[in-house]
Order: C-alpha cells, then sequence, then structure tokens
C-alpha cells in the first residue's frame, strides 16, 4: 500500500523539512518510489535538497493542492512527501475539510501519515494539541517527532495531557536524533543529500561519513517500526 506523509507541526524552525528530508532519504535507501511536494514558498529547503523528487505546491491554493490526489490517482505505487511550511495548518486543513481528502485518499488505496515535528517548547504541545483536535485517528496515522536536534528536555512533554491524549488515539513517537551540529551545517552549505553525506568522499571525512550513515540507520530502524507497524497492524483502518 502506497502512503501519503504530511511533514509538519506548524512551528517555524523545528526541523518539519529536516525530517522530509530524512523520510525521502529512507524511500532512496529502500528502493521505494515516492514523490514530493514542498510547500515552504520562501525557502524550499526539501525541494532544494532534493530538487529530483520534489516540487513545489501552494497550500494557500486548492488547485495548487489538487496535484497531490492527482499524482496519488496517476501513479498509485508511488509514496508522496508533502513538506509542509509554517503557517500552513488552517490552508491545508481547509482543503482536506471540504474536499474530504482523507476519505478519498483511502478510497485510492492510500495510507495517511501526519508527521508532528516538534522541539521542547511549549508552543510547540500546544501545536500538538491543534493537530489531535483536526484529524480523525480512524483516517490518519500520527506520528509525534521530538527532534532532539531542536530540544534536548521532552520531558515535560512527555508527561502532559496532551501527549497522553496523542498515545491513547495511537499515535507513534519518534526520537529524531541529534546529529553533529558541524555535519549538518556541511550538509547545508553543499546543499547535498543525506546520501551525499553518507558516501561523498569531498563532503566529508572516513569517520564523518560513517557517523551520518551511523544517524540515519538509527533513525531508520524507528521509521521501519512505524511503517511496519501500520502495514501488519490488523487493527489498522482498512480505507
Amino acid at each position: 500500500m502506497a502512503s501519503l506523509h504530511l511533514v509538519g507541526g506548524e512551528k517555524g524552525g523545528v526541523g518539519k523539512s529536516f525530517t522530509a528530508r530524512l523520510l525521502a532519504q529512507y524511500f532512496i535507501d529502500k528502493q521505494q518510489p515516492f514523490i514530493g511536494f514542498d510547500s515552504d514558498q520562501s525557502h524550499g529547503t526539501f525541494s532544494r535538497f532534493y530538487q529530483e523528487f520534489a516540487s513545489p505546491i501552494n497550500t494557500h491554493s486548492f488547485d495548487s493542492l489538487d496535484r497531490i490526489v492527482e499524482t496519488a490517482e496517476q501513479k498509485p505505487d508511488q509514496n508522496i512527501i508533502v513538506d509542509l511550511a509554517a503557517q500552513t495548518f488552517s490552508s491545508l486543513n481547509k482543503w482536506i475539510d471540504e474536499s474530504e481528502i482523507l476519505a478519498l485518499m483511502g478510497e485510492l488505496g492510500f495510507r495517511v501519515y501526519v508527521w508532528h515535528v516538534m522541539d521542547d517548547g511549549a508552543d510547540s504541545l500546544t501545536l500538538l494539541g491543534k493537530t489531535l483536535q483536526s484529524f480523525n485517528p480512524d483516517q490518519v496515522q500520527l506520528v509525534v517527532v521530538e527532534n532532539h536536534g531542536r530540544g534536548e528536555d521532552f520531558d515535560l512533554i512527555d508527561g502532559s495531557g496532551i501527549f497522553a491524549e496523542a498515545k491513547e488515539l495511537g499515535a507513534h513517537t519518534m526520537v529524531l536524533s541529534k546529529l553533529q551540529s558541524s555535519l549538518v551545517k556541511k550538509i547545508d552549505f553543499s546543499d547535498s543529500s543525506f546520501w551525499a553525506a553518507a558516501n561523498n568522499t569531498d563532503l566529508m571525512s572516513t569517520v564523518e561519513r560513517h557517523r551520518v550513515r551511523a544517524w540515519l540507520n538509527k533513525n531508520y530502524l524507528q521509521i521501519d517500526t512505524i511503517l511496519t507497524y501500520e502495514a501488519n497492524d490488523t487493527l489498522a483502518p482498512a480505507y
């Protein structure tokens, strides 16, 4: 079953595009086809690093957002990743509600994932609560991404009522481990994919390449668990 991945969190600077890039590299390394859409009109980070796979999309235009469904119709074997910029939640939610997109994607055979990327701040937690109110757990699989590259202490979040509610609704939690800051800077300044960072001898030293591969593998194990769980879970929603 193909899948649609909405990678967001509303707050700027929490690592939404970083997570979308990781998910893109996961599909590449697992040899699973995908198409990406980048909603960031000012920076276009996702499409910059994975320009062969991702193209711009305007969340304020229904016609533009409809390309997601059109892609699902035309390429039913392709996974779809949508990198949602900050402040796009309301327009996206309007499109989803007025067009009954989640039901439509289910009819097309797509499992829908919402990846809510967080730092360790209170506002990220508030926005998680907003996400919980907007999506039916019978139609989407929520993944709460605690980005340790954007925060080191998630104890208050993990102990909160909102987080407990997310777990009760079947949300998965992914701990996105921190990649060494100097490596992130090298990758960003060279506009490189994570594959290039893990393999390009002109970009990274032997130890640095190995460190990137170790970071990828650690996070891939979590993504494996999330996607495999859903694929095998007989209690998962039947679309």
